[in-house]
Parts: structure tokens; C-alpha cells; sequence
């Protein structure tokens, strides 16, 4: 635990702080239970924090609020893009997480493949889908199963297994309604594990278990009948891998702060990873905060030392 509670400071050296949740994304309502878990946590622990509803008045609000630094629970595109990281910056206001390459680069699902697959690191192959025609050369090409995923949103909305073409065909259109790019991967059939990395240390990874087809959004915010095994199952050589694997998956992409990486393990025992997300949630159902209890940190501890690095990286 060196490294993930060793700032130590008083709650009023973080000055006056700005818990921003809710926006505009399809992933607002994990947002408002994010950002109202951390409200608590932050003034709890008595930092000076108040919570704003990112809307159309942010900008008035960031011009009349007295703000020292921003914690940003937004997720999602407007909040997890580099927009925000962005628009910050330019104000000049400190804030947590990643910065603006980075939470663009994880964002977009294609571009943080093609880096992967860049540096040799494994994540499944895949397709770009933008036309019935597409959908028929990716079957051809990549066999089935496979599961469509929106390239730019998180939660798993939008995101469909299939088994057909006429299925494949069905679920590009229905993730085309939430982003304009569209892309399908190989199915890999195995065990997920989630990997949470915290001021530059990897916490113990989560192996997850669910009756549903995968971990979908009711698996992960509303179902009661998903597993979430800490450890993870794996053996300790394993674990490690999926460990190292993890901190270069997050290291590639310019990961600073905190996020968390999710990834596959096949049959024969090759991990595969899928995505990192660098404003992960921070509900009741969140998967960072198991890991850090399993790390030693409970829930205040946590968010106190992701606005921690927002001090000592900016």
C-alpha cells in the first residue's frame, strides 16, 4: 500500500473542490450515483467539496464557483474524452484521473487496440463496421461468435453478442444508434477479470462471474447475482502476468491517476485485453472500490488519494 495513501494531507491543502458527475453521455445515471458516492466520501473525510451536474450552465458555473480542483466522476463521453481534461486545463484548474491524450486515446476503443497491437501486447482481433456489407466480410473474416460494441461508450451499452450474420446485422444498426463507429471482435470464450491501477500500483484483479451471455450493464449495476471473486482464482505466476500485462496495457495508453482495464483469458490460458477505462465507476456495484478494500483502503481513503495525485501531478 507505499504508494496509494502516503500524500497524507490535510483536507484543506486540496482547497476547495469541485465533485463533477451526471453530464450528458448515455452513462448519466451511473454518473449521479458515482459522483454522489464520492461527494459523500470527500466531505466526510472534510475536504471543502461540492457536487456539479455537469449541464448547459457549466461554463457559467466554472466562471462563478470558486473552484481549486475538479474531481471528475464523469463518464462517458464529455467527461472521460479529453473534452473536459481539456476545457480544465485551459482554465487552469487541477484535476483528477488522466489527462487529455490519454482519456481520448481510452475513449476510443479502435484507436487504443491499434496501439496494443502496436507494442505486441494481445487484444482480440476485430473489425470496423459502417455498412451491411461490413458486417458480412467481418462474419467472413472473424467466424462467429462475436460481440458489437459502440467504439465510444462505456458501461457495455450498445454492445451485443452474436451468432449469425442476420444477428450481426441487427446489432450494428442498434449500436450505430449510439455511436457513429461501430466495431466487432472475436468472442473469447473464458474467465473476465477486471484490473484496477491506482497511483502507478496495480490492485489485486477481480475475477467475474455472471449467468448473462457477458457482463452486461444489468450485471453490472443492477443484477444481485454477480460474482466477483477476490482473488481472482488465478495461481500466483498468473496473477502476476495478468498484473504486469495490466500496467503495460495502462502505460501505452498515458494512463495517470487511476483506471481500470478489463480482459479476457481463453482456454488456453492467454490473457486478452479489451479496454481501460480512465473514469471507472464509483457506485455500490463499482469495481475499484472492491479493489482497493482487498488493497486495504476503504472507500474514503480511495477518493482521498485519487485527489490526491490532482495535487501532486499538476
Amino acid at each position: 500500500m507505499s504508494r496509494l495513501v502516503e500524500a497524507n494531507l490535510a483536507p484543506e491543502a486540496f482547497g476547495r473542490v469541485a465533485v463533477l458527475f451526471g453530464g450528458k453521455s448515455a452513462e448519466r445515471p451511473v454518473s449521479l450515483k458515482s459522483g454522489a458516492a464520492v461527494l459523500e466520501a470527500l466531505q466526510a473525510a472534510g475536504v471543502d467539496a461540492f457536487g456539479i451536474d455537469v449541464g448547459d450552465d457549466f461554463l457559467q458555473r466554472l466562471v462563478s464557483e470558486k473552484i481549486d480542483r475538479a474531481f471528475i466522476v464523469l463518464h462517458g463521453r464529455g467527461g472521460e474524452d479529453g473534452s473536459m481534461q481539456g476545457l480544465l486545463e485551459c482554465v487552469g484548474i487541477p484535476y483528477t484521473g488522466s489527462r487529455v491524450l490519454a482519456s481520448a486515446l481510452a475513449m476510443d476503443k479502435l484507436r487504443t487496440k491499434q496501439v496494443w497491437q502496436s507494442l505486441g501486447l494481445s487484444t482480440p482481433r476485430h473489425a470496423v463496421l459502417a455498412s451491411v456489407e461490413d458486417c458480412r466480410s467481418a462474419a467472413m473474416e472473424l467466424g462467429f461468435p462475436l460481440i458489437v460494441k459502440p467504439a465510444h461508450e462505456g458501461s457495455s451499452i450498445g454492445m451485443a453478442k452474436v451468432n449469425s450474420v442476420d444477428e450481426l446485422i441487427g446489432a450494428w444498426r442498434d449500436a450505430s444508434g449510439y455511436d457513429s463507429q461501430v466495431l466487432v471482435e472475436q468472442w473469447i470464450s473464458g474467465p473476465e477479470f477486471t484490473v484496477a491501477v491506482l497511483r502507478g500500483e496495480v490492485l489485486p484483479p477481480i475475477g467475474l462471474g455472471t449467468p448473462h451471455t457477458f457482463y452486461d450493464y444489468d450485471a453490472k449495476y443492477l443484477a444481485n447475482d454477480t460474482q466477483y471473486r477476490i482473488p481472482c482464482g488465478l495461481d500466483a505466476a498468473k496473477e502476476q502476468e495478468l498484473k504486469d500485462l495490466t500496467a503495460r496495457a495502462c502505460e501505452a495508453v498515458g494512463i495517470q491517476g487511476w483506471a481500470r482495464a478489463d480482459v479476457m483469458q481463453d482456454k488456453d490460458g492467454k490473457f486478452w485485453l479489451l479496454e481501460v477505462n480512465t473514469v471507472p465507476g464509483m457506485t455500490d456495484h463499482s469495481l475499484v472500490p472492491m479493489a482497493a478494500r482487498a488493497a486495504g483502503l476503504d472507500f474514503q481513503q480511495l477518493v482521498v488519494a485519487i485527489l490526491s495525485d490532482s495535487v501532486e501531478a499538476r
